[in-house]
Parts: C-alpha cells; structure tokens; sequence
C-alpha cells in the first residue's frame, strides 16, 4: 500500500478544511454530510502537532509560533467581526489556540519525566489541572472537549497505534453518545458529528512518518491558510448577503 509523508497529508488535509468552511460558510448550497466527513482534518493536525513536538529543533520556538499565530488570528477575527458586524457575520474559529494549548499540556508531562519527587507531581499535576480547564472551555477554546483528550492521548501511547485507536475510539463513542443522546435528525448529528474524527484512523495508517518537503513554504502553509481562507470566505460570505 503506498504511504504518504506529512506534507502530502496536510495539503488533502487543507483542501478538506475548505470544503469544510465553505459548508459552514453557505449552508444551504453545500450538503452536510460535509462536514461529517471532515471531522478528521482537525485531529490530524493535533497528530502532527505529537509528532512536530519530538521533531522540532527547538520546542521553545515552536511553542511561541503556535502562540504568535493564536494571538494573530484572534486579533483578526475581531477586527474583521467589527467590519462585519452590520450584517452579522463573523469568525470565531481559532484551532490555533487549542494546538497551542496541546502543546503547553504535553510539555508539562514531558517536563515531568526529568524531575523528581514534588517536581514531579507538580509537573504532572499541572499538565492535569490545565488538560480539564481546557477540556471545560469548549465554548472558548475550538474542539477542545475532542482535540485535547486526542493530543493527550497521541501523546501517551505515540509509536503504538493499536493503544492509539483504542483511545481514539473511546473518545468516538463517548461523543456519540452525547450526540445521538440529543440530536435526531441527519443535519444536527452531521453539524456535532466529532464523534468521526476516528476517520483520521486510516489516515494515520497511511501516513509514512516521514515529514516530506521541508522549506519556509511548508513549515507557515498551514499557519497562512488557515486564517486567511476563513477570512475570505467570511468576506465574501459579507458581500453576497
């Protein structure tokens, strides 16, 4: 079965995104089932951001990228919810500051393993403590009742997928759960469908662990698209209402 590399999955990965988007964007001329079968694009991210972690040269600039570029986008989304505002449209996406967040968890469990004693369990205790705020604040911070357990638990069994995909189910089904617990008919289970982000499970299986084309274009392509396709489309969401 032929594999790809990271750059090869996130440039599919993008593409879904947008369809995604312009679902979200223009409900009515997109199905919906759309953005059920997207539900993977975010949980790959949160894969790769696992795998960046142990990859980066150094995890202090990496960490500071994701904040830069969570502190640039929510400073966009509100100026252009300002100009928007007269016919309510408006971003509030933000899976910036989610990866961010990610990123700061799992390095507090990673710091843990070099201490000993109280620091320790400090360490641990705080990577806890700031894994349930998160996970709490679902309506502040995208996806975060789905991405962090998933990044958490990326992070605990990485190289064993089998342990991986069990977690991964787990959360699938709790998700479901909750969703067809509330939701009845196709389009409100497909728009809180998050319980399909076991569909990034194949991905994952396809994916050859090599990081691909590795340059300035790779490396800020999903930092630079992610923002400004959503902006454009809420632009131009803007001019056609």
């Amino acid at each position: 079965m032929k594999k790809f590399n990271a750059f090869q999955i996130k440039i599919v990965l993008l593409i879904l995104m947008l369809l995604d988007h312009l679902w979200f964007a223009f409900p009515t001329v997109f199905p919906s089932y759309i953005h059920g079968i997207t539900r993977l694009v975010s949980p790959m991210f949160a894969y790769f951001l696992v795998e960046g972690f142990f990859y980066t040269r150094s995890r202090t600039k990496y960490g500071f990228r994701l904040l830069g570029f969570a502190i640039f986008m929510e400073a966009g989304n509100y100026i252009l919810n300002l100009m928007l505002a007269s016919k309510h449209v408006s971003v509030h996406n933000n899976i910036m500051a989610t990866l961010f967040i990610g990123f700061v968890i799992i390095n507090l469990f990673e710091l843990s393993k070099n201490k000993a004693g109280m620091k320790k369990v400090f360490f641990i205790i705080l990577g806890i403590t700031v894994s349930i705020i998160a996970f709490l604040e679902a309506g502040i911070l995208e996806g975060s009742n789905s991405i962090i357990p998933f990044i958490i638990i990326t992070y605990c069994f990485r190289g064993n997928l089998k342990k991986q995909s069990i977690g991964y189910l787990i959360i699938a089904l709790i998700l479901a759960i909750i969703t067809l617990s509330v939701d009845t008919s196709f389009d409100t289970i497909m728009f809180n469908s998050d319980f399909l982000l076991v569909l990034v499970i194949p991905v994952i299986l396809l994916y050859n662990g090599e990081r691909g084309l590795n340059n300035k274009f790779s490396k800020y392509m999903f930092y630079v698209f992610y923002p400004l396709h959503l902006w454009i489309l809420a632009i131009i969401k803007f001019m056609v209402s």
